[in-house]
């Protein structure tokens, strides 16, 4: 794999494409996951161990929730991430470790700080509708790098699509860098959320977005 993608997702619109138990979304993005691009599952044998991040936990919890099941003793998402994405992340020495793997991430996270970017950039929560042009040039103008944004496509009868997930592009030495695909490097496969029969798709630059402040 060349890059990794930070994933973001934002709890109220991950609760409207499901009809699953969300009980009071934070209000925050919160962390999807730390993802290779282009592999998946590469070590079936390198089981998930959750004394492993014990000492990560109260961070796990607060920035890494798992938003469909609100019971805050379910590891089963993190279980999902390392499965499907840790094992193959731990071929860079950073990220060879559940510990390493999970604690990095939310570094990243927390370097990132995408949440206070957004309110910088006065762009938060609304029943207004926002441009998507205005949120691109936004994360371009603070990061530096452009980002992949991801909505929810517009349902039967509505206008606008709806913000689901940003997800930052970074290099093997954990650098950020743009997400588009540099010249030489194959398009990545689709790591889109599917839930019911809805799922996220990069966001159209011309459709009004929604930025959802609870679940309707």
């Amino acid at each position: 794999w060349k890059k990794l993608y930070l994933a973001h997702h934002w709890p109220v619109t991950v609760c409207k494409m499901s009809a699953n138990d969300c009980q009071d979304p934070p209000e925050y993005w919160t962390i999807h996951g730390l993802w290779p691009d282009k592999t998946e599952e590469c070590n079936r044998t390198w089981h998930f161990n959750v004394t492993e991040i014990k000492d990560l936990m109260s961070d796990m919890r607060r920035y890494w929730p798992d938003v469909l099941h609100s019971s805050l003793n379910r590891t089963q998402f993190w279980k999902h991430e390392w499965d499907k994405h840790g094992t193959c992340a731990a071929t860079l020495e950073a990220l060879n470790s559940q510990k390493k793997y999970f604690g990095k991430a939310l570094e990243l996270y927390q370097h990132i700080d995408l949440n206070s970017c957004l309110l910088k950039a006065g762009i938060k929560p609304s029943s207004s509708y926002y441009q998507m042009t205005a949120i691109k040039e936004a994360l371009t103008r603070f990061y530096g790098v452009m980002p992949k944004i991801q909505c929810l496509p517009p349902e039967e009868g509505e206008k606008a699509q709806t913000i689901g997930q940003i997800e930052f592009c970074f290099t093997k030495e954990l650098q950020l860098r743009n997400c588009t695909a540099l010249k030489g490097e194959s398009n990545p496969m689709q790591a889109d959320l599917k839930l019911g029969t809805e799922e996220l798709s990069v966001c159209s630059d011309t459709l009004p977005t929604y930025y959802p402040s609870q679940v309707q």
